[in-house]
């Protein structure tokens, strides 16, 4: 048996070995053309994790014969960046074709490490080919993303998967020497998650757990894949079907008001290595969407803690996001923000663009003030309490409440306020 993994033994060379992502490499396709043209632009690859990545810009390089250089951001710092825009330069007398830079996991660079690709990128000195599982928007500097282009790469569908199981099982030396027989793939395609290479780790996984050799027959089944793994892999699988009832426990425990399960479940993820950045973005969307107005600064903590997660990282963000989960799980809740913007989009989708009353209008000509824009405004700021009754939606929706107060001492607060402005409407 080969000691190499087989989603390494089944790593494609050509783009005609490629599965998935036919809107980038399929025939017409951008990244084809491109590669047809002999024309390489600096790019950025934007999916998840196992989506052929790594795979597609060997095979531009290998293709176009260019050299290839590769970097992680993991391991790689200012250095090797300048290391390898050096020799770039060095050897540009030797080929009159640019070499790629491939960096992996290129978020995770700083942004002195970013800002170190800008000039090789513009002179053309390196084609870069970044590839990244968060979004470029907002993990890549700005100078650095205008010049490059972001394709999006998408999980494989389940017919991708299953081609490349076919491929495994017929086409790898060691597996096509095994009687393996796939009764049952829903559990396997269920736990690779459209990654690839998760799919060939299951299945290798499994068949060598389950005894395979050439004399032993193996019949896959759904139970048997279950039972494989959950002898074998770790109980938090930050790419898989376990990272998504992790953290929907996570949320449904602060929701719930326990902060015993809160930081239990955060436990787990970070245990299990998952991205601090994205825990923060949860916590933000959870402070706005069940907490709301019951308790507004839920928001502005959750806010903090995303900056400064960001900023400092681990381990000593395990803490701060620690506070936070506490302190969010044991404050009051309500979804009032979140039930009041999902009710007036309904309205809007239901009764179209009505117009703007006259009265709400700004009437910069003097057209505009002949046709009654402005006319008949009242400045609240004017009137006692800053306040005074008048309308502000729509005739046709004159009336409508979208947002309802809910049973807490800050929205009862907030009610008795709108009882007193508008009367009978709250």
């Amino acid at each position: 048996m080969s000691n190499q993994p087989l989603a390494e033994r089944l790593r494609p060379v050509s783009l005609d070995d490629f599965i998935g992502q036919k809107h980038l490499v399929g025939e017409d396709a951008v990244i084809r053309k491109m590669i047809g043209s002999g024309r390489l632009s600096s790019f950025i690859l934007w999916g998840p994790p196992g989506v052929g990545k790594t795979t597609l810009a060997k095979i531009i390089a290998n293709t176009m014969n260019r050299p290839f250089y590769i970097l992680s951001a993991i391991n790689s710092g200012v250095k090797d960046i300048r290391d390898v825009i050096e020799k770039a330069k060095n050897n540009r007398f030797f080929s009159a074709q640019n070499p790629i830079l491939f960096i992996d996991e290129i978020h995770r660079f700083s942004k002195a490490q970013q800002d170190s690709l800008l000039g090789a990128v513009e002179q053309g000195v390196i084609t870069l080919i970044g590839a990244t599982t968060e979004n470029p928007s907002f993990e890549v500097i700005s100078p650095l993303l205008s010049r490059c282009q972001v394709y999006v790469l998408k999980s494989l569908e389940k017919e991708d998967l299953l081609i490349l199981l076919d491929r495994a099982l017929t086409r790898d030396t060691d597996l096509s020497k095994i009687n393996i027989v796939i009764q049952e793939e829903e559990a396997l395609l269920r736990f690779s998650g459209g990654d690839a290479r998760k799919l060939l780790n299951v299945l290798e996984l499994v068949i060598n757990a389950a005894g395979g050799t050439e004399a032993e027959k193996v019949i896959i089944t759904n139970e048997l894949v279950t039972e494989k793994l959950q002898e074998n892999l770790a109980l938090y699988d930050k790419n898989g079907e376990m990272h998504y009832d992790i953290i929907s426990a996570f949320i449904k425990s602060i929701r719930g008001g326990d902060p015993d399960a809160a930081v239990y479940y955060l436990a787990r993820m970070l245990e299990g290595g998952e991205d601090v950045k994205f825990i923060a973005r949860r916590l933000l969307v959870l402070s706005a969407e069940d907490i709301g107005l019951a308790n507004p600064n839920a928001l502005l903590l959750a806010q903090s803690t995303f900056d400064a997660v960001h900023k400092i990282g681990m381990p000593e963000s395990r803490i701060i996001l620690s506070e936070c989960a506490i302190y969010l799980a044991t404050s009051p809740k309500s979804n009032s923000a979140y039930s009041a913007i999902d009710a007036a989009l309904a309205e809007v989708k239901l009764s179209g663009h009505l117009p703007v009353p006259l009265h709400l209008r700004n009437a910069p000509t003097k057209l505009m003030k002949q046709l009654g824009y402005g006319e008949e405004y009242k400045y609240a700021h004017s009137y006692e309490g800053h306040f005074v009754d008048q309308d502000f939606l729509p005739e046709k929706i004159l009336n409508k409440n979208f947002y309802q107060p809910q049973d807490n001492p800050n929205e009862q607060k907030i009610l008795e306020r709108l009882r007193l402005w508008w009367k009978k409407r709250f």
